[in-house]
């Protein structure tokens, strides 16, 4: 029977302390089983304490100017853009506090933004599951509305960059969705890894790697719902969580004690990098809208560096160039920290 294989080797690095004093320093180099890529665990940097990362941040410096912010009322009526009729005769979609409209900078056919409800600044790990709830939700019916403009428009994403040091242009809270018939290079690699596993095993993949972190249990934090989650085998980020909704395809057709679940996994995440003194973080959900996809709904959340000028970047040129993420935590400690998150005391 095809197994998933979770492939973990180490190299050491030996050198001379400045005291002297010979020492051997040791990296994990881990395989992930679902993308195939490398990571790597500097283990000696371990336990090392991050600038910045003794107490929680101080919010950034435009977290009270809502004067010139253009997600906030009344200006998003004048200052963002609407959506075609096609799309809606309203010109934008509206799901409890959640209002949803196109990004007046696109980065495919079919881009969206879905802000959360008025609040300009809400730190990490604040934000009520309710209102994560009503945002997903309205992406839902937004790109529900799209494949049915445009059947070609399969490729679709929601994200997150939750402060500058996360891509986050804005700080107003907000989630990015993007529909197009071009896909992107995870979704063009998903499709395949999930195609040759189904051909090969009749069973999907993202399940069957499900499956065996549930029965591993090293690094599997909790459920919410349907949704399960756990501590990346091979981080391709720092503390980077996935939430898998096992046997379920496609974005469109989850319910919404489907998304209520999502977003309470969510902020439990949150929460968790709060409690790390990190403020920034990113999220993503892919999915492939066709008949035959296997790609099983996923998201993946990681933390970024916090915001603050003189804070270092997470991403070096390691990463940007010879494609290697370097972490500097084992996803089974991630996990042993995030449990207690997924507690019920802790969700909404």
């Amino acid at each position: 029977m095809t197994r998933l294989s979770f492939n973990k080797e180490t190299v050491s690095a030996r050198l001379i302390l400045p005291s002297g004093e010979e020492a051997e320093k040791i990296i994990e180099v881990r395989t992930h089983p679902i993308t195939g890529r490398t990571s790597r665990i500097a283990l000696s940097r371990t336990g090392q304490s991050e600038p910045g990362t003794d107490v929680f941040p101080d919010p950034p410096p435009d977290a009270l100017n809502t004067a010139q912010c253009p997600f906030c009322s009344p200006r998003v009526e004048s200052m963002t853009p609407r959506l075609f009729h096609g799309l809606s005769r309203a010109g934008r979609l509206i799901q409890g506090e959640s209002v949803l409209f196109p990004n007046l900078f696109p980065y495919g056919s079919y881009s969206a933004v879905s802000l959360f409800d008025n609040q300009h600044f809400v730190e990490i790990g604040t934000a009520s599951a309710s209102s994560y709830t009503d945002c997903l939700i309205n992406c839902r019916n937004y790109l529900r509305q799209v494949l049915t403009t445009d059947p070609n428009a399969v490729y679709m994403a929601i994200t997150q960059n939750h402060l500058p040091s996360a891509g986050g242009s804005l700080i107003h809270p907000h989630l990015q969705i993007n529909a197009d018939h071009v896909a992107a290079n995870h979704h063009r690699f998903l499709k395949d890894r999930t195609d040759t596993w189904f051909q090969n095993t009749g069973r999907l993949l993202l399940s069957d790697y499900l499956n065996h972190e549930r029965e591993d249990a090293n690094r599997y934090i909790g459920k919410t719902g349907d949704w399960e989650w756990m501590a990346a085998f091979a981080p391709e980020g720092f503390y980077e969580i996935w939430g898998i909704l096992p046997g379920v395809i496609s974005l469109r057709t989850p319910e919404a004690s489907v998304w209520k679940d999502l977003a309470s996994g969510i902020v439990n995440a949150q929460k968790f990098y709060r409690s790390l003194c990190r403020n920034g973080y990113n999220l993503g959900i892919l999915s492939i809208e066709t008949p035959l996809s296997r790609v099983e709904l996923r998201v993946v959340l990681i933390v970024r560096s916090n915001y603050a000028p003189w804070v270092r970047n997470d991403h070096t040129g390691f990463e940007l160039m010879l494609g290697d993420m370097a972490t500097f935590t084992l996803p089974e400690t991630t996990a042993r920290q995030a449990r207690r998150f997924w507690k019920s005391e802790h969700s909404e």
